[in-house]
């Protein structure tokens, strides 16, 4: 049972009604973990933003965010936010069943996006505090400083959804798929 009070998009008003309309042209759903977010439309509203704008405009590609999600939420046993991005990044940003299993070891195939999950998985399970090692480990598999700054940006992005969820007790609206697995 959720632990926090989810506010329906059919009684939203305001500006939280403009938000889940928004959020539903970007999703074709309302998560559950948006309505949650709806009780602050302030942080609703500064979610989508951050997630319309880096998505957007980021230099990520979709498999990479979403590769990133996947370490994220397997490190903060969220299986709310696991559920998300596994049915996201196979059905949506089109990785393999096999790839989106790895990425939650923080693995990848691809040099660059192994790179990525190198730095996500650092600044994760040791908050942040990446050595000039790994920096220099990062850019010398082609990250610019630019890249590294968006891996931080979806990194603490998904940091946000995964303790919100899970401090909210969310509902899993996706395939369920769990830390434990």
């Amino acid at each position: 049972m959720q632990a926090l009070h989810s506010v329906e998009p059919e009684t939203a008003t305001g500006e939280t009604a403009a938000l889940f309309t928004a959020t539903h042209q970007a999703l074709g759903v309302v998560p559950n973990l948006a309505r949650v977010m709806a009780n602050s439309p302030t942080v609703l509203k500064g979610y989508v933003g951050v997630v319309t704008t880096l998505n957007g405009e980021g230099t990520l590609s979709a498999q990479v965010r979403e590769s990133v999600a996947l370490l994220v939420a397997q490190e903060n046993r969220s299986d709310y936010c696991l559920s998300v991005h596994a049915f996201r990044g196979t059905k949506v940003a089109g990785l393999s069943t096999a790839e989106a299993i790895r990425a939650r070891r923080g693995e990848a195939d691809d040099p660059w996006a192994a790179a990525v999950l190198d730095l996500a998985a650092v600044l994760v399970r040791d908050r942040g505090a990446v050595t000039d090692e790994q920096l220099a480990a990062a850019r010398g598999a082609g990250l610019s400083d630019g890249q590294i700054v968006e891996v931080v940006a979806h990194v603490a992005l998904n940091v946000f959804t995964d303790y919100l969820a899970t401090a909210a007790r969310v509902d899993i609206d996706w395939p369920l798929v769990r830390h434990s697995d």
